[in-house]
């Protein structure tokens, strides 16, 4: 009996020495743990960005673009305005953020465990990224120092900053930090950029209704804020409002009334499809100013119902006609100073911001035709003239008219109305082509042209901005048109930088010329291929169409604007049966009227 007892006790010491080992294995494994996440620690520490130079980060200037009658087209840039202390709010204001994004602000020390266990909690059993537990503090360390990337080297870099944010800065410091850097929609960053841009108002005015509509937005600001979608914006608000009410900072009783209070009237009238426009012209800011560090304003030409007028009839009349294998099309209109009242690059800014009004190159067809009757006329001819419409064949070249048919002898009226295409090369070979390019450059085409046979039928490529500017000069009498759309340059303090002062005008174009083409060109609409951009009233214009119908246009004028039409496919492949005397003269009158 005694054997077994030594070998019990033999075993007990082994088994003692056994659980020792792991104690000891467990604390190397740990101690090798701690080491890691220190040295880990101290790297991040080590590749934190410098405090300095991120408090003094710079920031892309932000430029405003606004159309004639003073309402938003487009901001570029990051809209700030004037440093907003906490304490200079009223109180309703920091309970409604406070309590909505971080109600335990005033006890935790940068980071807050509840929250953050809840957070984590609610991620797990949603299965997916439903609820932050970020801090005020953690998201001033974020925006101050740091990018939005999702790391893990991040996160520890932003819980290390909070750390410090708390260490270096009091509550009220931290809070007025977040207040004007946090993002708030449309462009926005700050508590007092926001107020102005959706209440026009200073956010020390802000009402109780107004400071929940912006604490709700801190969620999702591109989502709850007021531009993006009122009715959005104010059941978010009722959420922020219903937090208040449970921590008791609102009475039950006041939380109807609070709802029905009135919201400033903000800078939401933004001109719809005006961003190819917006595009252009900011483009062109630093042209006009040179480089600068401060916020702009440009104010421009465009005419905001015409604007949008013109986007919708082209927008409306292409997808009516998919089945004719047209997607795409460009219009722009001016004013007879070359003034751009409006600019269409295309039908779906969100899908291709590819501006097709200004970067396109296109065949015009027939409707480069007016550069050699232009050019005629100056040379002596008049709309009577006779010319020869019959087969002809140049150096094997052999072209004919649209309807395979021949006319003989014609007036210039008739074979401009008529577009036929023999009358017209005919007629530029009587007459100097080197001519014709050059009218047709001081008109306003940039693009190269090539001095040949087919010039008359315009092979070449043009931009519809410069067709446009090029019938502008028709318009005016015969004076020389160079497209512009900003009328002043000035900061957000009201310092002017630029303003437009209009040029001496430049006669290109004899005054009796620019008077016969224009009742040729009258006669197109009124009797000839652009019947369907009759209207009833004065119009002059002119159809085009390239071969296989790839590019369709309609480019005319009445008393007031020039506007040019194109329509096609982006791959340059043929449309069925769309031609510059249907769809594009349709478009162009309905856009006149």
């Amino acid at each position: 009996m005694r054997k077994p007892q030594k070998k019990r006790k033999i075993s007990k010491k082994r088994e003692s020495k056994q659980r020792f080992k792991n104690r000891r294995r467990l604390l190397k494994i740990f101690g090798l743990l701690v080491i890691t996440l220190l040295i880990y620690i101290a790297y991040c520490i080590i590749m934190l960005p410098d405090m300095n130079e991120a408090i003094n980060r710079t920031r892309q200037p932000s430029t405003t673009i606004i159309a004639d009658n003073g309402n938003e087209i487009q901001s570029y840039g990051t809209v700030y305005s004037e440093v907003i202390r906490s304490e200079e709010l009223p109180q309703y204001v920091i309970d409604a953020i406070v309590y909505t994004e971080d109600r335990r602000f005033y006890q935790h020390f940068g980071f807050d465990i509840i929250s953050f266990t809840r957070a984590m909690l609610t991620n797990i059993f949603a299965g997916r990224y439903a609820q932050g537990g970020s801090t005020i503090t953690q998201q001033v360390a974020k925006n101050l120092f740091l990018t939005s990337q999702k790391s893990i080297q991040r996160k520890v870099q932003e819980l290390l900053l909070a750390f410090w944010l708390e260490y270096k800065f009091s509550k009220e410091q931290i809070l007025t930090l977040y207040l004007n850097r946090v993002y708030l929609g449309s462009g926005t960053y700050g508590i007092e950029a926001a107020s102005q841009k959706y209440f026009q108002k200073t956010s020390r005015d802000l009402n109780i209704k107004e400071a929940a509509i912006i604490a709700g937005m801190l969620k999702a600001p591109s989502r709850y804020n007021p531009i993006a979608s009122r009715e959005r914006a104010v059941e978010r608000a009722k959420v922020v409002l219903q937090i208040m009410q449970e921590n008791d900072l609102i009475d039950k009783e006041d939380y109807q009334r609070i709802l029905n209070m009135p919201l400033g009237k903000g800078k939401d009238v933004k001109v719809r499809d005006g961003a190819y426009f917006a595009d252009w012209i900011y483009g062109q800011v630093n042209d006009y100013i040179g480089e600068r560090d401060n916020d702009i304003y440009v104010l421009t030409t465009l005419d905001q119902e015409l604007q949008e007028k013109t986007s919708l009839i082209l927008e409306q009349t292409l997808r009516a006609n998919k089945h004719r294998h047209v997607s795409e099309g460009a219009v722009v209109i001016l004013d007879k100073n070359g003034a751009v009242r409006a600019m269409a690059g295309g039908i779906d800014y969100d899908k291709s911001q590819f501006n097709r009004a200004v970067q396109a190159l296109r065949q015009p067809g027939s409707a480069f035709k007016p550069f050699v009757y232009i050019t005629a006329l100056e040379n002596g001819y008049t709309p009577d003239s006779l010319i020869k419409d019959a087969p002809l064949s140049i150096k094997g070249w052999r072209p004919e008219n649209a309807d395979k048919k021949y006319y003989g002898d014609v007036t210039l009226r008739y074979a401009l109305a008529k577009s036929l295409n023999l009358a017209t090369i005919n007629l530029s070979e009587q007459i100097s082509k080197s001519e014709i390019i050059r009218n047709a450059r001081r008109m306003g085409i940039s693009t190269p042209m090539q001095n040949s046979p087919s010039l008359a039928l315009g092979t070449m490529e043009v931009k519809v901005i410069d067709m446009a500017a090029a019938y502008a000069s028709l318009a005016n009498g015969g004076f020389a048109v160079y497209p512009y759309g900003i009328e002043e340059i000035y900061t957000r303090d009201g310092y002017q930088l630029y303003q437009r002062l209009s040029p001496e005008k430049t006669r290109i174009l004899s005054s009796e010329a620019v008077q016969n083409l224009t009742s040729m060109l009258e006669s197109v609409i009124r009797d000839g291929t652009g019947r369907r951009a009759n209207s009833g009233r004065f119009a002059a214009g002119k159809t085009g169409t390239s071969q296989d119908n790839r590019d369709a246009w309609f480019v005319g004028y009445t008393d007031e604007l020039i506007g040019a039409v194109w329509l096609g496919n982006d791959d340059d492949t043929p449309m069925e049966g769309v031609s510059g005397a249907n769809l594009p003269a349709e478009i162009w009158r309905k856009i006149m009227n």
